[in-house]
């Protein structure tokens, strides 16, 4: 019995991860082929296969797919798939940690933080000798960080057991107060005010090859830390309590585990601007679908949260093509209504 019920169990694992992975695929293939020029599936991977793993020539493909394929479209398809995937995890470990279904990175204010680094760059045109490009990410990481530092000092001023809901509360505090810190600084913007605004909006649009490199090493970095502690996330979603009585020091996990969401939320925030829901959303219908462990729901998210942005900017650029709508406003469309039927879900179990 014990091992049909493991062999059950196993078989659903995979079949899960099998549907994740063809769900990220079917995105991909979508989000590269649709647009104003249409690029047949099949000579897109002919063109990957050439440009990338250089299985054979591509003599016979017409060039302007190739350069519309890799130098605009892949880009922008991994470039959504690698924010959706950050933005995901995080909201998923964020949510283990304390034990909330409405933690996620915006709700805790780490959004928002790195927002104002971002912003502070543009505004101040800030350069870090010999870092270039991830001067913008760095300083986006780096206020993430100050910024969860300080809603975990407030909170333990205000309540020194840290309950779960002192730690929301103080974040959507410190979220609203750096809101309007943004909103002063593009209030004294000149001529960056509408690269300021573009960017709050959230878009993954012309970004190119140089922001992959930007947000790949660290969305590895966070990624596997947090996946490293997924056994102890599942200790830690029953109670910090229980967790310390099997060994686990909760202490040093917890700060691992927000470390790891503030360093992923803030690459994110600073390749593709402000993007919310999917950090919410994603991490909620991958744990309904296919439970709590996670072992499974981090891997899971990773992959359901990419495929769910790619698609989400599909969307935003063809649904009144030629204008492109911020990626933002499709993911809130989204994710709104997404959100209120789960809560409204829960609420009607806890009745029945």
């Amino acid at each position: 019995m014990q091992k049909r019920f493991t062999r059950k169990h196993l078989n659903n694992k995979v079949f899960a991860y099998i549907l994740a992975v063809a769900f990220l695929l079917i995105s991909m293939l979508l989000g590269i082929s649709i647009g104003t020029v249409s690029v047949p599936a099949l000579d897109i991977i002919k063109i990957i296969g050439s440009e990338i793993f250089r299985l054979s020539p591509n003599e016979q493909i017409d060039s302007m797919y190739s350069n519309i394929v890799m130098n605009i479209r892949l880009p922008r398809v991994i470039l959504a798939g690698l924010v959706g995937a950050s933005l995901a995890i995080a909201g998923a470990a964020f949510q283990g940690l304390l034990r909330n279904p409405l933690a996620d990175p915006y709700t805790l204010g780490v959004s928002s933080g790195a927002s104002v680094g971002a912003v502070i760059t543009l505004f101040f045109g800030l350069s870090i000798p010999y870092l270039g490009l991830f001067t913008l990410p760095l300083l986006s990481i780096l206020f993430s960080f100050i910024t969860i530092f300080l809603v975990l000092l407030f909170a333990r001023k205000i309540d020194r057991s840290m309950k779960v809901e002192s730690i929301i509360l103080t974040g959507i505090i410190f979220s609203s107060f750096l809101g309007a810190l943004i909103s002063l600084m593009i209030a004294l913007t000149g001529e960056e005010l509408r690269q300021i605004i573009g960017w709050l909006l959230g878009s993954v649009s012309m970004r190119g090859w140089d922001y992959i490199k930007i947000i790949l090493p660290f969305f590895i970095i966070g990624s596997v830390i947090l996946i490293l502690n997924s056994n102890e996330l599942n200790a830690m979603s029953f109670g910090e309590e229980r967790a310390k009585h099997i060994g686990v020091n909760v202490q040093k996990r917890k700060m691992m585990i927000l470390i790891a969401g503030s360093i992923l939320t803030g690459a994110a925030v600073a390749v593709s601007g402000t993007i919310g829901f999917v950090g919410l959303v994603i991490p909620h219908l991958t744990r309904l679908l296919w439970g709590p462990d996670h072992k499974h729901l981090l891997p899971l998210s990773i992959l359901t949260g990419s495929g769910f942005l790619i698609l989400a900017d599909l969307v935003a650029r063809t649904i009144i093509s030629p204008t492109e709508l911020p990626i933002g406003v499709i993911t809130a469309i989204i994710g709104a209504p997404a959100f209120a039927i789960i809560l409204m879900n829960r609420r009607s179990e806890r009745r029945g």
